[in-house]
């Protein structure tokens, strides 16, 4: 075991990110040698008088850089290099991964995925296989080579919400939500231009577009979404060409954009010539009635929407609806981007909305929803925290003295998996929210959704002390 100490006079910023630069600097310098244990989490702390919790998001950030690996009751430890330098696990890898596991454990309850609930929906998707496979085998043998006209009917029939249906001839069906984003970015943007997020949002599509080359620029929000005069702001000097926006239901946050506030988001991106990609996975369900940025700005809104979060989440099959004369650049894109559409994916989930098998399931998926959300009232009244009837996750803020990586971590030694802030970061932002997103869509049962929840009120209620997290 090393006695080797961070030096936390030699640069600004937020102490955990002062802490793993300084841990990544020796790990560079051979200070901390390929195989040497870090001081335990406790003893650190003590030696340079911060909190344990600020050591241990300090340790998650650098397991994230792939520069080390712990387990409970064992340590942390310097990962080896191997021929040529490179780390065991590739540093960008790792920190594109984000702070889930690649491999999510065995034996864990799933309280860290919003995917669709079990209602028995194999049973039709299995039928409408079965169709398609005796009516059309020749097309499953081949290419996809032709999108026809009822798979966009689809598309714009569960894009379309309150009356308001997107032209067919503007909708391109994709390998889901993500890889309409990602297809979309790569039409409007260039490797270093500039796309705008949230400080907290779904960060999978920001390493994502990172991965491109496209560069982060965060954006302040509120319980109402982004600010417009931060957005403008951000507009004006960093001058960005597209933003990813959740105007409802936004993940992890929950925050409902109000329509004026989304008239006022379009007219700024109108006026500084900014897309918009507007990701409509759960405010789908929503039912809130306010306009879509797809139909405040029509001529420069993506809107984005899929089966993952209300049908099932292994079909992985999603539209997107362009603005006016762009739908043929992001089928290109797409295909370049994803190999392209399986013409079994596309056929599934068009027969699945056309129909009306995808409705039903959704709206048994909705119903099992709505109970889950419930126990969570329930179970967490008296705290902090946001919910929606609609979405199969709530934003809880942690009680004093709980920080989000600690009580994940704790969570963990639980036996369940939940996701702490850090995960939901779309840059490097300094702000600390001491907040967790919990799901709980993915547990087959009801009464397991119960017990993890009363589970981890529990271990909120019993405070840090004594818990001793990796190292």
């Amino acid at each position: 075991m090393t006695n080797w100490l961070p030096d936390l006079q030699s640069a600004d910023g937020p102490l955990y990110v002062r802490i793993a630069d300084q841990i990544e600097k020796a790990i560079g310098s051979g200070e901390l040698a390929a195989g040497s244990k870090l001081p335990p989490q406790r003893n650190l702390a003590f030696d340079i008088g911060v909190t344990i919790g600020t050591v241990s998001r300090a340790y998650s950030m650098v397991r994230e850089r792939g520069l080390v690996s712990g387990e409970v009751g064992r340590g942390t430890y310097v990962l080896g290099t191997a021929e040529g330098g490179q780390a065991e696990i590739d540093a960008v890898s790792t920190r594109l991964g984000g702070t889930r596991a690649a491999i999510a454990p065995p034996g864990k309850l799933r309280f860290d995925t919003t995917a669709a609930t079990d209602v028995g929906q194999s049973a039709v998707i299995t039928d409408i296989l079965t169709a398609i496979g005796r009516e059309q085998p020749d097309e499953i043998a081949s290419y996809t080579r032709n999108f026809p006209g009822h798979w966009l009917e689809a598309g714009r029939l569960w894009l379309g919400r309150d009356g308001w249906l997107p032209e067919a001839e503007r909708v391109v069906p994709t390998l889901g939500a993500h890889a309409a984003v990602i297809a979309a970015a790569s039409v409007i943007t260039a490797p270093g231009d500039r796309i705008v997020f949230e400080h907290l949002t779904y960060s999978q599509i920001s390493r994502g577009t990172a991965l491109l080359g496209r560069q982060t620029a965060l954006v302040e929000s509120d319980t109402e979404g982004v600010i417009p005069d931060d957005f403008e702001r951000v507009c004006v000097q960093q001058h960005p060409k597209l933003a990813f926006l959740m105007t409802s239901g936004q993940n992890p946050t929950l925050s409902c954009m109000p329509e004026e506030r989304r008239r006022a988001i379009a007219a700024i991106a109108r006026k500084h010539n900014v897309w918009l990609v507007e990701d409509n996975l759960y405010g789908a369900a929503a039912g809130d009635g306010i306009p879509l940025m797809a139909e405040i700005a029509p001529d420069r809104t993506f809107l984005v929407g899929g089966l993952s979060k209300s049908v099932a989440a292994g079909v992985r099959g999603g539209w997107i609806a362009c603005p006016p004369h762009l739908a043929q650049r992001v089928r290109i894109a797409h295909k370049m981007v994803t190999g392209g559409l399986p013409f079994l994916l596309a056929e599934l989930c068009a027969r699945l909305v056309l129909t009306g098998k995808a409705d039903t399931i959704r709206s048994a998926v909705a119903e099992e929803v709505r109970a889950r959300e419930a126990l969570v009232r329930h179970i967490f009244a008296g705290l902090d925290f946001t919910s929606r009837p609609f979405a199969p996750f709530f934003w809880l803020k942690l009680p004093e003295p709980w920080l989000s990586g600690t009580f994940r971590h704790a969570a963990f030694e639980e036996n369940i998996l939940i996701d702490d802030e850090d995960e939901f970061k779309a840059g490097r932002s300094e702000k600390t929210f001491h907040r967790v997103r919990i799901g709980f869509s993915s547990p087959a049962a009801r009464d397991d959704v119960a017990d993890g929840l009363a589970r981890l009120r529990r271990l909120l209620g019993h405070g840090p002390t004594g818990y001793d997290s990796l190292g």
